[in-house]
């Protein structure tokens, strides 16, 4: 077993481009996460936080166990008092509340 020229030479050192392209296909699968994944769930959890925040007395809504009541009364520490039936109300969590089914007109001064 003689060592021929060819396997005796030692290998180049891999350039910056040779480390950047076995980098290349982890990020491109982060970018494509970000924009399929990520991206749509921050937008729907803001449109949500818009929703709960703009609740008002009145506003027919169902929430994540679906219980469907209206809005009695807005509490400023993050809960909601519902009337689910004639004289039965139950205080929930605002984010508990999944949908608004009618939404009330603001009083006209």
């Amino acid at each position: 077993m003689f060592a021929t020229p060819a396997f005796a030479q030692a290998a180049g050192a891999p350039g910056a481009g040779a480390a950047f392209a076995q980098f290349l296909p982890i990020i491109l699968i982060f970018v494509i996460f970000y924009f399929l994944l990520i991206r749509p769930q921050q937008k729907k959890m803001k449109e949500h936080r818009a929703m709960v925040d703009a609740l008002r007395r009145g506003d027919e809504v169902i929430t994540s166990g679906g219980i469907i009541g209206k809005v009695s009364k807005v509490q400023d520490d993050g809960k909601v008092e519902v009337e689910i039936a004639d004289g039965v109300k139950v205080k929930i969590v605002k984010h508990t509340i999944s949908q608004v089914l009618n939404k009330t007109e603001p009083a006209a001064n």
